[in-house]
This record gives structure tokens, C-alpha cells and sequence, in this order.
């Protein structure tokens, strides 16, 4: 599954939001862009009249000395404009690419994890690197040549007509042939270039499952097999771009004849006109060198044509991004207290089955409660709905009488956070990592979380909190992750065994941690080592979706249950 496309009217909304964003800047640059056009028109006029006046025994030395300086002094105006133009073009290109940044960083954010989950990171990361890459190239340099491309084929063209209409006319002889090749282009290029996306992601999909699940490939013997799948994915990259580039090989060619057309066209043109006494021959010559000053923007067009086609479809993936985030408003309903009620819960992971079967739980406020069970049991599920990450697809799952996954991420993160096996720290300081979870937390209550989970390691690194990409091994990784609990303070943390990927004697270590931070706090414990459940106050055993036995651990030992039965394997005893 991929994330969707924004579609091109969306596309063109999105667009102009970003233009008007920064309008001010676009203004400058469209006035020294028209400047620079207009500079650019002055030398062939002036060429033409130093011919008139030649040629009609009017000219003498000062006038042409003074008409050449004129035309030194519009190219030096042309040259110097024309760099201030790009150097605003390219400033504002790289404001606009960092909103455009910023935006699919929140619109990520946003995403459910069951859509991140049911799409793979390949995608996301494919749109991220090579989506966001495509569109810098064409905000920094496309956008700006393109710009100063079209204002400049603009006035010429103007020109063209304004110095005599049927030089007009000639330079537009090729228009027609340039407007079926283009028309014949861009119906296919949009489509073409979303689906070399589209192979690139799933390409990307295939490297990193492979990559990420390495040690499984090689326990089971895929290792074949997924090389098998790999190629497949590189095989369909490849026809993909190979489509693109029959595209660009059929359009290129045409274009490079239409732009250098009008030049051959307006020279037999000009001549013809210059014997039959139509226009002088200051005129014919003005137009030639116009029209050889339509070679250059045409010729950036074609160049950054493509390219253009191919960042709108990247800027359609990125976009497309925000449709994948549910669009209702988070309430503004307040929890009444901190009690969860799971009532009558059903739920499955896209269009498959039930995972979850008319769960009913009640955790109480202070409470620490154990979610024992096999292996697919339905437990890490239930987890995740009672933080929120999911809503349940049937029934209802709520803190203070209000459902959980309609809280806003703020007021989430003070009720109920989530911690699992996997920790990230992520590229920056110590105080970047920290602050994520508190971002006005000043550094006494920084280093007090640290010490509540005994991480006292930070105080001895060179630059303390403000230390730099420090390599991190995974107790210290995961008393980051519990210090940003600490500075969450949720009342409700719900405990996806953080330890059980450690090794035994670090897990120890660790676990004092744990403690700290889930003192005084109501404890959702996903349990895979039963002497986790040994110490809750409660235990629900889930089994096929279900809760099938709820109580102490005394009581459900004595009742001879699947509890009774999983605690006594777990001993090594003989099951009463």
C-alpha cells in the first residue's frame, strides 16, 4: 500500500499557497526580472538604428560613439540585474523549500501509525529524500531560470511585433509544431514520472525489509528469494525510467529545431523585406538578433522542462502525504479523570480480520495492571489503543469518559504515553532529545529527569546537555527515552516491555530506570517476563483477541488457568 498523490488541481492550490507565502519577495523578483528583460531589449534596437543611420549618411562619429555606449551601458545594466534577480530567485527558492520541508515533516508526524504501518517506511522514504530533493533542484535553480526564461521570450516576442508586425509573425512560425509536441509531453510526462515514484518507493520498501530483516532471511533460507523480489523491484524502476527518458528523447529534439526556426525563418524573411522596401535594414537586423536572443531562454525551457514535469510529480507525492492524515478536529472535551474504560472493543489492521474481539477493561487510576499472554495473542494491540495511536473500529476506548485517540497530541501526551522496545535519539543535543517531550523545560528540570532514571552519564560528557550526535549505547538510548517520560509526566504509561531487548544484565540495569519513572503513576504492563505480572496489582490474560481470565496473580495461580498454566511453564514446574 502507498500513500496517496495529490491531485493536479491540489497540486496548483498548494502551489500558489507557497507563492503567496513569501509575496513580497516574488514582486522583487518579478520587477528585476522585467528590468533585466527589458535592459536585454535595448542593444539589438540600438544595433539596428547605428545601421539606419549608416545607411541614410546621418550618423556621425559622436552619435555612434554615443549609441555604442548606450548599448555597453544596457548590457552592463542587463548582466548586473539579471545576478540580482537570481540571487532573490534563489533565496526565495530556498525559503519556499524550507516551508515545503516543515510541512511534510508535520504532515508526517501527523500520520497514524496504522497508515505508517500498513504503507512501510520505503515510501516515506523515497518522498522524504528523493520527492523533497527533486523539488530543491527546481525551487533553487528551475523556478528562477524558468522565470527569467519566460519574461525574457515574453518581451522579445513583444518586441518583435512592436518593431514590425510580420517580424512578429515569423518568429512565431514554429508555435504551432512546439504546441503538439508539448500537448503530446505533458498528457503523458505527469503520469510517467508518478509512476517512476511509485517503482522508486517500492523499490526502496524491498531494500529496507530486506535490510531490517536480515537475520530472519538468513535463519529461514529467503535469502534467495528476496534477491528474487529485490530484482523485480529494480526491473520495474528501470522500465520506468526508461519510459521517462523515450519521453525527454522524442521531446528534445523537436524543441531544438522549433527555437532555432525563427532565427532561419526571419533571416529570408528580413532580406525578402529589406529588397521589396517593407522595413529598413536596421530593422531586418534588429529582428535577427532578437530572434537569436529567443535561442538562449528557449533553449533553458527545453533544458529545465523536464525537470519541471518530474518535481510537479514529486511535489504531488509530497503533498499527497496530508490526505493520509484524518481530518477531523481533535475534541475539546476535557477528561474527567484518568480512569480507561475499554468497552466492547473490536479492531483489525486494514481489511483483515478482528484482532481484538468485544474487549471490556477497566483500569483505575494508580492501578499497575499486567497484559500476559501467547505470542499474537492480541496484547501489543491493545496497548497501542489504550495510547491512542489507533482507534478501536467498533466500541470504545476512553480516559475521563473521553476516547483517547480524539485527544490532541498534547493533551495525549499529558494522559497517556507509550513506551516500547524500540528507542530513538534522534540527530542533535542531549537537550534536543529531551526538549521534544517538554520544549519550555529549562535545564534544572532537564537534568532532574536524568537523574530520576539514572542518567547521570550526561553530566560527564564534555558539553553536557548541549553535546552533540554523542553515540549512544542502548541502556543509555533508553534512559533517554524514559527521561522524555518524565518530562511528559503523563499519569498513564503504558509499558510495552521497554526491556526485552536488552540483555539480561544491562535489562537489570534498566529496569531501576523503568521503576523511577512509573513510580506513582497508573501502569498498563504488556508482559513478556512474567515476574512483571508478578508484581502488578492486576492481570487480564489475553488469548485469541480476548480477555479470558482477569485478576491477582494469586488468585488466577489458584484457578488453574492459562495464567496458572503459562506461570508454572515459565518456572520449569510441573503444572498442578
Amino acid at each position: 500500500m502507498s500513500l496517496p498523490v495529490a491531485t493536479p488541481a491540489e497540486v496548483r492550490r498548494a502551489t500558489w499557497q507557497l507563492v503567496r507565502a513569501d509575496r513580497r519577495a516574488m514582486a522583487v523578483v518579478l520587477a528585476l526580472n522585467g528590468l533585466a528583460a527589458l535592459a536585454g531589449l535595448a542593444a539589438p534596437w540600438l544595433v539596428g538604428r547605428i545601421v539606419d543611420l549608416v545607411g541614410a549618411g546621418r550618423a556621425d562619429t559622436s552619435t555612434v560613439d554615443l549609441l555604442a555606449a548606450a548599448i555597453v551601458a544596457c548590457a552592463l545594466a542587463q548582466v548586473l540585474l539579471t545576478r540580482f534577480a537570481r540571487n532573490a530567485g534563489h533565496r526565495l527558492g530556498e525559503r519556499t523549500l524550507a516551508r515545503l520541508r516543515e510541512d511534510f515533516v508535520d504532515e508526517t508526524l501527523a500520520l497514524p501509525a496504522p497508515v505508517v504501518e500498513r504503507t512501510g517506511t520505503g515510501d516515506l522514504m523515497a518522498r522524504g529524500a528523493a520527492d523533497v530533493s527533486t523539488v530543491g533542484v527546481t525551487l533553487r535553480d528551475a523556478a528562477p531560470t524558468l522565470f527569467i526564461s519566460t519574461v525574457q521570450l515574453t518581451f522579445v516576442f513583444t518586441a518583435l511585433f512592436v518593431l514590425d508586425p510580420l517580424f512578429g509573425l515569423c518568429s512565431m512560425v514554429g508555435l504551432p509544431l512546439l504546441m503538439v509536441i508539448s500537448r503530446w509531453y505533458l498528457k503523458r510526462a505527469r503520469d510517467a514520472y508518478l509512476h517512476e515514484g511509485q517503482t522508486l518507493s517500492e523499490m526502496s520498501d524491498s531494500l529496507v525489509e530486506t535490510a531490517e530483516g536480515a537475520r530472519t532471511v538468513e535463519a529461514f533460507g529467503l535469502g534467495s528469494r528476496q534477491i528474487e523480489a529485490t530484482d523485480a523491484r529494480v526491473r520495474e524502476a528501470h522500465t520506468a525510467r526508461v519510459r521517462t527518458l523515450f519521453l525527454r528523447s522524442v521531446l528534445y529534439p523537436v524543441v531544438d529545431f522549433v527555437y532555432a526556426l525563427p532565427a532561419a525563418v526571419l533571416l529570408l524573411a528580413g532580406g525578402f523585406f529589406v529588397a521589396n522596401d517593407l522595413v529598413t535594414l536596421g530593422a531586418a537586423i534588429s529582428a535577427v538578433l532578437y530572434a537569436w536572443q529567443l535561442t538562449e531562454p528557449m533553449d533553458f525551457l527545453l533544458d529545465w522542462l523536464d525537470q519541471l514535469q518530474r518535481s510537479g510529480a514529486s511535489f504531488a507525492r509530497l503533498k499527497g502525504v496530508g490526505k493520509a492524515v484524518p481530518d477531523r478536529a481533535p475534541t475539546t472535551e476535557v477528561p474527567a479523570d484518568d480512569r480507561l474504560v475499554v468497552s466492547d472493543v473490536r479492531y483489525s489492521y486494514g481489511s483483515g480480520k478482528d484482532v481484538l474481539h468485544g474487549v471490556d477493561l477497566s483500569v483505575r487510576p494508580g492501578e499497575r495492571l499486567a497484559l500476559v499472554g501467547p505470542s499474537g495473542a492480541g496484547k501489543s494491540t491493545l496497548g497501542r489503543l489504550l495510547a491512542g495511536l489507533a482507534a478501536p473500529g467498533s466500541g470504545s476506548v476512553t480516559v475521563g469518559g473521553v476516547p483517547v485517540a480524539d485527544l490532541a497530541p498534547e493533551v495525549l501526551r499529558e494522559r497517556v504515553v507509550l513506551v516500547t522496545q524500540e528507542h530513538h535519539v534522534f540527530l542533535g543535543t542531549i537537550r534536543d532529545n529531551l526538549t521534544i517531550a517538554a520544549p519550555d523545560a529549562d535545564d534544572a528540570r532537564l537534568l532532574a529527569a536524568l537523574d530520576v532514571v539514572d542518567a547521570g552519564w550526561v553530566r560527564s560528557l564534555p558539553s553536557g546537555l548541549d553535546s552533540v550526535d554523542v553515540r549512544l549505547d542502548a541502556p543509555q538510548a533508553q534512559q533517554l527515552a524514559l527521561a522524555r517520560v518524565v518530562l511528559a509526566d503523563p499519569h498513564t504509561v503504558v509499558l510495552d516491555e521497554a526491556t526485552a531487548l536488552l540483555d539480561p544484565r544491562t535489562a537489570r540495569n534498566v529496569e531501576r530506570s523503568v521503576a523511577a519513572v512509573l513510580a506513582g503513576r497508573t501502569v498498563v504492563a504488556i508482559a513478556h517476563r512474567l515476574h512483571t505480572a508478578h508484581d502488578a496489582d492486576r492481570i487480564a490474560v489475553v488469548d485469541g483477541g480476548r480477555i479470558t481470565e482477569l485478576g491477582t496473580h494469586a488468585a488466577l495461580v489458584d484457578a488453574g488457568g492459562t495464567y496458572s498454566t503459562l506461570w508454572h511453564s515459565w518456572h520449569g514446574d510441573r503444572v498442578p
